[in-house]
């Protein structure tokens, strides 16, 4: 697995709090029985029309396409846990979020796609959101080890649970794919394992 330590790109601004995820990936989507189209789909609803013309949303300007990491505010991510929201996001090509706050479970998911979600103030948040507005090619860089993200003059702090932290800086954020690694310690353990279907 890779280690994930400073993410680099355009930042695109999704403002407004309690942004849900059947907002961010509508509930009709989620019969796919695969992730691979998700990156189609992530504020679908928001984004066009019922004839499929486009809405004003930052995901459809061309200035923040090819953005990699989302600002959001307080709460994003709430509402059901589906894994799709995050899948669709990171699909699209989000690689980070900074936001004020998320949903637990929301955040948790990022994680497992090697997806950071970190968190600053309102004010820390707002500067940068203006930023991103103002100046939408400026390069934001989120940097995990100083905990701090940079864009133009600023230079923000940053905070993220330390397990969460240290799974992203340590490449074992894929828990998938470091249970496959240790397949054989897993089948030892699993052996030593007293079942009460086996007594």
């Amino acid at each position: 697995m890779s280690k994930v330590i400073t993410i680099k790109g355009r930042a695109v601004p999704v403002i407004g709090d309690d942004i849900d995820t059947d907002r961010i990936i509508p509930a009709r989507y989620l019969k796919e029985i695969t992730f691979s189209r998700m990156g189609d789909y992530p504020f679908y609803d928001e984004r066009f029309n019922a004839d499929g013309s486009k809405k004003d949303h930052p995901f459809n300007k061309p200035e923040y396409q090819g953005a990699s990491i989302l600002l959001g505010n307080v709460n994003f991510g709430c509402g059901s846990s589906r894994e799709h929201a995050p899948q669709s996001l990171v699909r699209w090509g989000i690689k980070a979020l900074v936001a004020e706050s998320y949903a637990e479970i929301f955040a948790g998911n990022c994680v497992m796609l090697g997806t950071p979600a970190v968190v600053a103030t309102k004010s820390d948040v707002a500067a940068l959101q203006a930023l991103a507005k103002e100046k939408p090619t400026t390069e934001f860089s989120v940097d995990l080890e100083k905990m701090e993200v940079r864009a133009g003059e600023l230079v923000i702090k940053i905070t993220m649970p330390p397990s969460r932290r240290n799974a992203l800086i340590e490449g074992t954020w894929d828990s998938t794919a470091l249970l496959m690694a240790n397949a054989g310690l897993v089948k030892v353990v699993a052996g030593k394992v007293n079942h009460p279907s086996s007594k």
